[in-house]
């Protein structure tokens, strides 16, 4: 029994021998496939758990950091290298990224350092890409190296580094399309940070500008202040960036009302801070103050730039900026205008009689140039029909469609024109902004602010009386 048992065991039929192989084929494929399937299925984790991370992410630096990790084992290799760029092209040296950490300290130095990845524009150049790569692959030795480039919107936002220190790569296309894969989101990563970056930016200068025009609507008179024996009429057409543009109108004697103060003494300023934005805004507001309590002293325009240059001396040096100016102080009993300029654009003069255009000038340095600058006085007496155009420099400079400046002489044209027809201040100043919108385009933007003041002189008018001192 125990020999017959033993032969049965140890010869079995055909029939039997051949049943015993396909089985054993059959769990090899099965083996095979079951294996394959999870290793598809965690690649295809990895690629779901970085593509959540994209969508999710919060700090660009936290989803780098990620990026090796992923892509190392995703094709099973034991190392890999991001090399992201900046905006302009560098190597973003902060954002560098590595695996393994051990023994890479010398490799980021070096590509810290890498001199091309300093110059701009390093991402768009072939040559110094593959300088960067034979970088890396000196480094490595005879490790095993794939490199791919991170792109998105047609630009290049790094370089992505996958290698194998037991040797070269073994890869078949699967393996270069999930390294790609990753390079892809990697760079959509990069190019997503860096819009939010710029759309950061925007944000500010629009709080900037927001916050600049604000102080420009408080410098500026909200209307014009009757003044016995002329009209006036102001405006000032804002560009896209807020400037330092001022103009004012300040009582000599702030305490007098109704028709006393209309007969007072009245200081025109008009005024430009060289720069544009917040800092030009604060920095007017200032001299604003300033000058307002320099016009009580009741002093001569000449005067009053002088003692203004002084005071602001300090805060314009710290600033970097300097101020033109034009103050002149008008009394209506007299129609007497005393004037001095700080470098300003000086005023222009309609002369009704003489049917002339003259300018209005005094010599003067800029405001917080020089602390001991003196300043001259002129005067003029203004007859009915005379014209007096105050304006800063955004008009003159205005840029039209075919890149000319719209210029004095293009203004003195335009103003005599207007004089000519007969109109008050308002239908002068009206005019000139007309003309100067036709210029420059009904759908452009001005570069810079341009401000005007129109003082004019009634056709017919009588000098109020002077009361009779005793002798």
């Amino acid at each position: 029994m125990a020999v017959s048992s033993k032969s049965t065991r140890r010869h079995s039929t055909p029939h039997q021998r051949s049943a015993a192989q396909p089985m054993s084929a059959t769990a090899s494929l099965r083996q095979l496939f079951d294996s394959f399937s999870r290793e598809q299925r965690s690649s295809q984790d990895l690629l779901a758990s970085l593509a959540f991370a994209l969508r999710s992410f919060t700090n660009l630096h936290r989803f780098l950091e990620l990026v090796p990790v992923v892509a190392s084992r995703l094709v099973g290799v034991d190392g890999a290298l991001l090399v992201p760029l900046t905006e302009d092209g560098r190597i973003w040296r902060e954002q560098l990224q590595i695996l393994p950490g051990q023994r890479s300290t010398e490799l980021l130095r070096q590509i810290a350092a890498f001199e091309p990845g300093m110059a701009q524009g390093f991402g768009s150049d072939e040559h110094q890409v593959m300088a960067l790569d034979h970088l890396v692959q000196r480094h490595l030795g005879r490790a095993g190296l794939f490199a791919t480039s991170l792109v998105a919107r047609g630009r290049q936002r790094g370089r992505l580094y996958v290698f194998s220190s037991s040797g070269p790569l073994a890869w078949s296309d699967v393996h270069r399309r999930h390294v790609q894969l990753v390079a892809d989101l990697t760079g959509v990563a990069v190019e997503h940070d860096l819009m939010l970056q710029e759309a950061r930016r925007h944000e500010r200068v629009d709080r900037q500008l927001s916050i600049g025009a604000e102080i420009q609507a408080q410098l500026l008179p909200v209307r014009c202040p009757l003044i016995e024996g002329v009209e006036l009429a102001a405006r000032c057409r804002p560009a896209f960036q807020v400037g330092g543009d001022y103009y004012d109108f300040i009582p000599t004697r702030p305490e007098l009302t109704g028709r006393r103060r209309e007969r007072g003494r009245w200081a025109l300023v008009m005024g430009d801070v060289m720069g544009k934005g917040v800092p030009a805004g604060l920095l007017m507001t200032m001299l604003r103050g300033m000058l307002r309590a320099e016009v009580l002293s009741g002093l001569p325009p000449d005067r009053i730039l002088h003692d203004l240059n002084q005071l602001a001396q300090e805060d314009l040096a710290q600033s970097h900026r300097f101020v033109t100016l034009f103050y002149s102080d008008f009394d209506p009993r007299t129609r007497r205008l005393r004037f001095a300029n700080a470098a300003h654009n000086p005023p222009l003069i309609w002369r009704a009689q003489q049917r002339t255009i003259g300018r209005l000038d005094a010599p003067g340095l800029l405001i917080g140039l020089q602390p001991q600058a003196e300043y001259g006085c002129g005067e003029v007496v203004l007859e009915p029909g005379d014209v007096l155009l105050y304006y800063t420099d955004g008009v003159t400079e205005a840029s039209g469609i075919t890149g000319d400046r719209f210029d004095e002489e293009r203004l003195i044209r335009s103003l005599e024109a207007a004089c000519r027809s007969g109109t008050g201040s308002q239908g002068i100043l009206d005019q000139l902004f007309v003309r100067l919108d036709r210029f420059v385009g009904m759908d452009r933007q001005l570069e810079d602010d341009a401000s005007m003041v129109v003082l004019k002189v009634p056709e017919e008018v009588m000098l109020p009386s002077v009361p009779r001192t005793a002798p």
